[in-house]
């Protein structure tokens, strides 16, 4: 074979392989007269090979197209190095197209440019969908700007992505500085409290809805802001951060307490006065560090008020631990509060953690405190002066970031008297008392309770219950339950199991219910009329303590001054002189 043949059949087989990318590849003289283009390119413009070989630019490109050609040519011609621009074509069908074009020079054995290489790619759909994106991008940073919500977006270290202005206002973040900054360490003017939420968030990919904070914010005075935090995905589907949108609802909380009656708090049931009372406590309460006794009978839901104490305040996010003091001897008491290790006493065959190492960083409930022995009243003692307690067996002091929320329905103060429980432990629980009310002390809630149980019965039966005949209702606000709420929790679902119509009638109320009468009330009436005595001998006790100061005695009593004035008035309670 010649080698002309053998160049001829090399040239024909780089044609082909020109002709079957989807590039435009040409070549042009130094004039810029096209001379050669491939398949792709003919397609491109959309003539024949015959009729835009020898043409000039000028021929498929605009005015303004002319312009950035000639200017693009140039550079490359002066320079001698390659170069990449955008510009538009004409087709011979009149469109236009917008074109990635790469050139570079071709050059004679001397190095002199004597013409041009030029690979063209269609990207108009690609710059228009950049244009879409582009103008979507601003109008959402529009929105972004102008959300009254502070919107903070991290990634999965959190590290700051994006940020509005304001979280300026909201939350004290100099905005400016922040960018690529870890999220907890940008914040200083408030305790942080929403770093748990956007963590949590972090660790459990799930979304946190409506998380009510006291922020606690140096320059904005018991700012309340509602937290929401989503996990962020890319449009794989991958974890790749989070959302969070913070709200300041200041104001809509002080329009709520300005509404002197609310029907719940957390998941507490009532719209009574004097529930009222506890809910406005409760929501002072639950973003500080102070001990507090909740005193009241069996049943009057003295642990759903510590689970609303912690869930509405900023332990929420950690553990909630219970403990039953009445429950347990003094020596299994002591392990199961504090711990032991091995080999402390008989049966101890491995280490084990106590509830007050369980609860760090959350919230102890010390339920039926009342029953505990005076060894471990001064284990506990230690322990809400010091803040650190020892394992059984162990001597090495250990730290306890707690919250100790303590119940009873005894009446501490009577054991105290009578020397069965410590003084200085007495006071340190009770910094703060919540005094629940026996449920007949607040009958005007028992229909709101019904509702709720009956909601509650419903799903768990699966009935469709509608409610309690009048019957029924006349009979539970004439019955003086002793047992309190639980009693009307367990005798409705007492009714439930018995009911097959809609209406839970007389006959399927337990006995002791049905069968009460006004005579049982009025027995029952003597040991109220020793409460209320009860009640205003606290009062008067109070206030002879405060020498008079009612604001002082009501802060004594762990009350509102309006509470005390209104009990006060109820009991028509005289001020000691």
């Amino acid at each position: 074979m010649s080698i002309n043949k053998s160049l001829e059949q090399s040239v024909k087989s780089y044609e082909a392989m020109l002709n079957e990318i989807e590039d435009g590849v040409g070549e042009v003289d130094v004039h810029g007269n096209l001379l050669y283009i491939n398949d792709s390119g003919c397609r491109f413009w959309g003539y024949s090979r015959e009729e835009i070989i020898g043409t000039s630019y000028k021929f498929y490109t605009d005015q303004e197209g002319i312009e950035v050609v000639r200017e693009a040519y140039m550079k490359v011609y002066k320079s001698g190095e390659p170069l990449m621009f955008i510009h538009t074509i004409v087709r011979k069908d009149g469109a236009k197209r917008i074109v990635e074009d790469s050139v570079s020079p071709v050059k004679d054995e001397k190095g002199k440019v004597v013409g041009f290489r030029s690979v063209q790619r269609d990207v108009t759909d690609r710059i228009e969908a950049e244009k879409r994106f582009a103008s979507h991008r601003r109008h959402l940073e529009a929105i972004f700007k102008s959300v009254k919500d502070a919107i903070i977006t991290v990634d999965r270290d959190e590290k700051i992505i994006e940020i509005n202005k304001s979280a300026q206002d909201i939350c004290g973040i100099d905005i400016q500085n922040v960018g690529g900054k870890v999220f907890s360490e940008c914040i200083g003017q408030c305790e942080g409290a929403c770093v748990a939420v956007l963590k949590q968030t972090l660790e459990s990919q799930q979304p946190i809805s409506e998380y009510r904070i006291e922020c606690g914010h140096q320059n904005r005075y018991q700012q309340l802001v509602s937290v929401n935090s989503t996990p962020l995905v890319d449009y794989q589907g991958n974890f790749t951060g989070a959302v969070m949108v913070i709200r300041d609802v200041t104001l809509l909380r002080d329009l709520q307490r300005e509404l002197r009656e609310r029907h719940k708090f957390q998941n507490i049931i009532g719209r009574s006065e004097s529930m009222q009372d506890i809910y406005r406590l409760l929501e002072d309460l639950a973003n500080l560090e102070t001990t507090v006794l909740i005193t009241g009978e069996s049943g009057t839901g003295k642990e759903l008020v510590a689970r609303a104490l912690h869930y509405s305040g900023q332990r929420s996010f950690r553990p909630f631990v219970t403990v039953n003091c009445s429950a347990l001897a003094e020596s299994l008491l002591e392990s199961e509060l504090f711990g032991h290790v091995r080999g402390a006493f008989t049966g101890a065959v491995k280490d084990k953690q106590g509830r007050f190492e369980a609860a760090d960083g959350g919230t102890i409930l010390l339920d039926e405190i009342g029953d505990i022995s005076p060894l471990i009243q001064l284990k506990l003692l230690r322990v809400l002066q010091e803040k650190v307690f020892e394992r059984v067996g162990e001597s090495t002091p250990r730290k306890a970031d707690v919250r100790v929320i303590a119940s009873t329905n005894k009446n501490l103060k009577e054991k105290v008297r009578k020397g069965e429980f410590r003084e200085d432990l007495f006071y340190r629980l009770m910094v703060v008392e919540v005094a629940l009310p026996p449920l007949r002390d607040r009958l005007e809630d028992l229909p709101l309770l019904v509702d709720q149980f009956v909601h509650k019965f419903n799903e768990e039966f699966k009935k469709g219950i509608e409610g309690i005949s009048r019957d029924v209702l006349n009979k539970f606000m004439e019955y003086p339950w002793p047992g309190n709420v639980r009693e009307l929790e367990h005798a409705l679902e007492h009714a439930f199991i018995l009911c097959r119509g809609k209406v839970i009638t007389m006959e399927q109320l337990p006995v002791i219910i049905r069968d009460f009468n006004t005579s049982d009330k009025a027995k029952h009436g003597d040991k109220h009329a020793l409460k209320k005595q009860s009640s205003e001998q606290k009062i008067a006790e109070a206030l002879k303590k405060a020498g008079g100061n009612k604001a002082k005695a009501a802060r004594l009593l762990g009350i509102n001054r309006r509470t005390l004035y209104r009990k006060m008035n109820k009991n028509n309670t005289r001020q000691s002189p």
